[in-house]
């Protein structure tokens, strides 16, 4: 299931018509041997379906699926929608996914291998279309294949021990005609060539013919057919088991390629599907060792180093005593947990911004467009691992006034591909923009409620009445929240109980109270300014509706609150979502067992065991509420764009192109 058959139709110029079928790979490992000695680390490349053969060799062993089962199933209740997906409303009423039950289900299924429930469980969390909650284990992470009536093992790029790659990644391009149509990149040979420098021989010479060595002829090749069907099939066929969005929109644009900003440079995202080419031949797939993974040499040492828990796997008592557990204050985080590949691959010199501001670092870079009055501020991430978070506290100011101070009168923020970070951060961003209001100050953001199962009552009663959190270290210390009214809890506050009783798609829930302001002044290095540096209703947010997290948290109280535009770029023809996964607060496992421990909690019988493998299970732990409609959860309400820009071929992955195109669209 690694090569991908092509047959080609006519062919003449970059805009060559192509029509693909997608095959199985017959070189399959031979079974004679270790199937994962085939596959070891030291082969930089192999074939997907070697991995796959390595993966499926090694069977269940039933003490790690009762451990994950019991660990995930009661991490659960900490997880706010679960009810909520059972049956979202529209315009996300695809989302009907009964985690629980599917839990149960798996916990009994027999399976050939590890690797098939780790596939279903994965798929699971995946159909609540919730980029906070998810089940990653980094044994595997990698190649998932899937049959649907029409389209038949086809494997797409995952992020893990190997990486599936093919050189030819898709856009969707809108002609002079208004006629929207699938095609290979145009920039598709040169990043191949650049990224895949120790590989693009071998795909120019699996070209047949007169075409062998010819692979960028292929890059604008517009793609007629997959596998006999129209090349939208293979979109819908991957926006079924994507997961990450709840908007179908902005899973279908995560199909393409497209670009970020990261903290080393402008990167180009390969997109979920890269391939094409001409006459009837194959060009595989090949699967590359991905960073995370740990050297291992046969099924021993790939089980050894990179399947077991590891340091950060499982949770810490915050006291203990010991200098390598004790944890230290968190800053309130919201981003998607994202399994998909985002790989470092260079966006191309042609197509990549000139001359930023010298304000401008790592994840936050600020541009003048040739007009003089437009600022551009392309914001790959609300976490920002260069700077850290008073780094980008400091950098996104200094970056905002230098576009004032240099005549700027309109914003333009670019989140394209943004999968959050840090809450405070966006809450700061909307404060130095609109300047101190009612709808900055004292909060900027939402306002949000946790889960209130058992174990979480028990949890913040436990650490209250013991007083078992000095040092502020805690979630479920008060310390961290405030009242809905934004005054301060007192310290030592059981603020879990009493709850809020809720009944959901006829199920019942519980609820801690309304939480209200979560940055306050002291949190920043900082202090704001007195005023607004821009009109927020001169402020454009672009994007490929990939914006997660606190990334939407932003974007949702801008447009909402302030009056921002949104535009969403490329994407089929219709309403599209301008921000994703919501959210309130995202943790995973570990965190809520570091809850745990440090309440001195973990022999409760409502508690989960330590996770013995090397993954990680991530939930949303606050909900926000929305900003028009407050009595209903944020997530849950539509946000169509009030722009959507149709990519064209002059404009495609382009940032500056895109951003000069939008000034004439939203501005004019």
């Amino acid at each position: 299931m690694a090569k991908v058959l092509f047959a080609f139709k006519t062919f003449v110029t970059a805009a060559t018509l192509v029509s693909v079928v997608l095959g199985v790979d017959p070189n399959s490992s031979d079974g004679h041997n270790d199937l994962c000695a085939k596959i070891a680390s030291t082969n930089k490349w192999v074939a997907p379906s070697d991995v796959r053969a390595c993966f499926d060799s090694y069977k269940l062993d039933e003490n790690i699926r009762s451990n994950i089962i019991e660990v995930v199933t009661k991490t659960l209740p900490f997880h706010t929608s679960v009810n909520f997906q059972r049956q979202a409303p529209p315009p996300f009423e695809e989302i009907h996914e009964d985690i629980t039950g599917d839990l149960e289900r798996i916990s009994k299924k027999k399976y050939d291998s590890e690797y098939d429930m780790y596939i279903e469980l994965s798929r699971a969390f995946r159909r609540l279309n919730d980029g906070h909650a998810g089940w990653i284990n980094y044994c595997y992470v990698c190649p998932l294949s899937f049959s649907i009536s029409s389209l038949k093992n086809i494997t797409f790029p995952q992020d893990g021990l190997y990486i599936n790659y093919l050189p030819l990644p898709l856009s969707l391009i809108t002609d002079s005609d208004g006629q929207q149509s699938i095609r290979i990149a145009f920039e598709a040979f040169d990043v191949a060539s650049a990224e895949f420098s120790d590989q693009i021989e071998f795909w120019q010479n699996t070209l047949p013919g007169a075409l062998k060595g010819k692979l960028s002829s292929l890059s604008g090749a517009k793609v007629l057919e997959i596998n006999g069907n129209e090349p939208w099939d293979a979109v819908e066929a991957k926006v079924a088991i994507s997961g990450g969005y709840q908007a179908h929109t902005t899973r279908q644009n995560a199909f393409f390629a497209s670009y970020q900003r990261s903290t080393t440079g402008w990167i180009y995202r390969l997109g979920d599907f890269a391939q094409e080419s001409l006459h009837t031949f194959t060009l595989p797939y090949r699967s590359r060792v991905g960073p995370t993974a740990v050297d291992f040499a046969d099924t021993t040492t790939w089980r050894q180093n990179n399947c077991l828990a590891v340091k950060t796997t499982n949770g810490v008592d915050a006291y203990a005593n010991t200098t390598t557990s004790r944890r230290t204050r968190q800053h309130i985080k919201n981003e998607i947990m994202d399994d998909t590949a985002l790989v470092n691959v260079a966006l191309p010199p042609t197509i990549t911004p000139p001359n930023p501001l010298n304000t401008s670092q790592s994840v936050s870079q600020f541009y003048v467009l040739d007009d003089k009055k437009t600022g551009v501020l392309a914001l790959g991430s609300f976490s920002d691992g260069t700077a850290g978070f008073d780094g980008q506290v400091a950098t996104l100011l200094t970056g905002l006034q230098a576009l004032k101070a240099a005549g700027v009168q309109q914003l333009i923020i670019d989140v394209t591909n943004n999968g959050g970070g840090y809450v405070c951060i966006a809450h700061f961003l909307h404060r130095i923009i609109a300047g101190p209001k009612p709808t900055t100050e004292p909060q900027a953001g939402l306002y949000t409620t946790a889960r209130a199962g058992p174990l979480a009552r028990l949890i913040s009663q436990t650490i209250a009445e013991d007083k078992l959190d000095p040092d502020r270290l805690l979630f479920y210390n008060s310390l961290y929240w405030s009242y809905a009214n934004n005054t301060s809890f007192p310290p030592n506050y059981d603020w879990v109980s009493p709850v809020v009783p809720k009944i959901i798609n006829g199920h019942q829930d519980a609820f801690t109270q309304r939480l209200g302001s979560e940055c306050p002044p002291s949190t920043f290095n900082i202090t704001a300014p007195p005023q607004a540096i821009f009109d927020p209703k001169k402020v454009v947010i672009v994007s490929n509706g990939r914006c997660g997290s606190s990334c939407s948290l932003f974007s949702i109280t801008m447009v909402k609150k302030e009056g921002a535009k949104t535009v969403v770029v490329g994407g089929k023809k219709g309403p599209q979502q301008y921000s994703g996964t919501v959210g309130g607060q995202s943790i995973d496992f570990a965190t809520v067992d570091t809850e745990i421990k440090t309440a001195k909690l973990k022999n409760n019988t409502l508690s989960p065991p330590d996770l013995i493998v090397n993954a990680v299970n991530g939930i949303t732990w606050r909900l926000g509420y929305g900003v028009w409609n407050p009595n209903e959860p944020e997530e849950w309400q539509s946000r169509p764009a009030d722009f959507n820009l149709a990519v064209t071929a002059d404009i495609s992955n382009n940032p500056l192109k895109i951003w000069e195109r939008v000034v004439k669209v939203a501005f004019n």
